[in-house]
């Protein structure tokens, strides 16, 4: 019997290796169910920061409002405010086209807004003044986030003025003449299509 002690098992090792493996094994099964008790606590401890900062996020947000609002006021006395910001910028400067420069004299205020649960989602707002391109003078598109991972989109339909549309991404000139999206980098483009839902 002795002898038999000393020899392989099937697996190739010894009896007293089996052993130390299973131990081994053992060992490490219990660290790592530790271990992830020890994340689930953390994971825990991170949600209710997360709920903290966006409770502060949101009585700050409150807080702000009134500034952003005095802001917006000022802007609105600054010719072509939001257009100067628009040509300063280096990769909006180059998207900006003739036509562009035309309408973008118009918008007044730009409003990024956060639902009161910030992680829900944000509405982005254009206020343009009256002008001779579309009728509305306040675009708007919301995005909010669902818990099942989805995204919901809406905004305002524009309603472009006789002869002032860019359906379909194509603008007409004035000589009747159609320009394709890709032959004009337009932000105006980008950003009416970014109106529609």
């Amino acid at each position: 019997m002795g002898a038999d002690k000393g020899k392989k098992q099937k697996s190739g090792q010894t009896e007293e290796e089996n052993n130390g493996a299973e131990h081994v094994d053992g060992d490490l099964v219990i660290s790592i169910e530790k271990l992830q008790e020890i994340q689930d606590e953390l994971e825990k401890i991170n949600e209710e920061a997360s709920e903290k900062v966006l409770e502060v996020e949101q009585k700050y947000n409150e807080i702000r409002k009134p500034v952003y609002d005095k802001r917006n006021d000022l802007i609105k006395s600054i010719p072509d405010f939001w257009l100067t910001a628009f040509l300063s910028h280096p990769v909006l400067s180059e998207l900006l086209t003739e036509e562009d420069q035309k309408i973008f004299k118009y918008l007044n205020i730009l409003e990024v807004e956060d639902f009161k649960d910030v992680k829900s989602g944000y509405s982005i707002t254009f206020n343009f003044k009256s002008n001779p391109y579309f009728q509305d003078t306040k675009l708007t598109k919301t995005v909010t986030f669902l818990e099942e991972g989805t995204t919901t989109i809406t905004a305002t339909s524009i309603k472009w003025k006789e002869g002032m549309g860019i359906p379909n991404g194509v603008a007409e000139d004035k000589k009747g003449n159609k320009r394709s999206h890709s032959e004009e980098r337009s932000i105006l483009l980008y950003c009416f299509n970014f109106f529609r839902p």
